[in-house]
């Protein structure tokens, strides 16, 4: 094992790590990513969380508009015209990339077009256990999963349902069953050999304590790297107060007792491109004029 500025990682992986600017601090100023906004829909609810179309928001669960997986081959191609640094093609909404199976045939394009760009896929993990498999066979080489709380009591605060199956799941069981199934499919993730980020948002007086738990039970299934993610009030947290400093560095440190913590997130919206650390190239590929407002919640 090693640990390349960020992710400890099998050296099979090394190169994905310090090329993908969301594993890497380092990598965060140098590479580009592109994001293709594909998945419409999402399974569960998170209390944080408002999806929209938007060209000002400036935060994950928000796109301009919704890319068809056909399209993605030329996007890619103009993409890389504009940022020839980009290393990462990612999925990471505005809904959850597993709900539907426009990701998956996205990567399996992309992959095919693009075989040396790493491809990464961001998902709330509830369906993530029955398509490991095929996300590693399209081609997915790094996964982001958002792990809020590893205690079904907690958790209830966080996300207020799960659909699952048909049917909806509210409370504490809901709760329950989104934590397990993150748990199983970290676990064949991880076992697939896919290099695996944990997003915790940081809800102040619900979780914050909460942090250290929940990194050791996904560095336990196989996790290599934690990013927390400071709560901006939405939905029904508009009344919620920012975590500031202390407590932002207080998690962390909480964190980095049991995987290495990354520090460089920008809340890219899910139709982001160009480098993280050095603005947004999506309004030239898109061909559209943005002004971007600063919040946040989980796609």
């Amino acid at each position: 094992m090693s640990c390349l500025g960020s992710a400890k990682v099998d050296e099979r992986f090394d190169h994905i790590s310090t090329r993908h600017p969301c594993f890497s601090g380092e990598a965060n100023m140098a590479y580009g990513r592109l994001h293709l906004p594909v998945s419409p829909a999402c399974n569960i609810q998170c209390r944080f969380c408002k999806r929209t179309f938007n060209k000002a928001e400036q935060r994950p669960g928000v796109s301009a508009q919704l890319l068809k997986p056909d399209t993605a081959v030329d996007l890619v191609r103009k993409a890389l015209k504009l940022c020839p640094e980009i290393t990462v093609v990612g999925i990471a909404g505005p809904g959850d990339t597993l709900v539907t199976p426009h990701a998956l045939e996205t990567f399996r394009i992309v992959h095919r077009e693009f075989p040396h760009l790493i491809n990464c896929l961001s998902t709330n993990g509830l369906l993530l256990e029955r398509y490991a498999d095929d996300i590693y066979e399209v081609g997915v080489g790094t996964l982001t999963v958002t792990v809020n709380a590893v205690d079904p009591v907690i958790l209830d605060k966080i996300c207020s349902h799960v659909v699952l199956g048909g049917k909806k799941y509210t409370g504490v069981e809901g709760a329950g069953i989104l934590i397990e199934a993150q748990k199983r499919g970290i676990r064949k993730a991880a076992d697939r050999g896919l290099l695996i980020k944990i997003n915790i948002v940081l809800v102040p007086g619900v979780n914050g304590d909460h942090i250290g738990e929940i990194a050791r039970t996904v560095a336990e299934l196989g996790a290599g790297i934690i990013n927390i993610i400071p709560l901006i009030p939405l939905h029904e947290f508009a009344d919620s107060e920012v975590p500031d400093c202390v407590e932002l560095s207080l998690a962390r440190e909480l964190a980095e007792e049991y995987l290495p913590v990354f520090r460089h997130c920008q809340h890219c919206r899910a139709d982001a491109c160009g480098i993280p650390g050095k603005g947004d190239l999506s309004a030239l590929l898109y061909g559209e004029q943005r002004e971007f407002e600063q919040t946040f919640s989980h796609g």
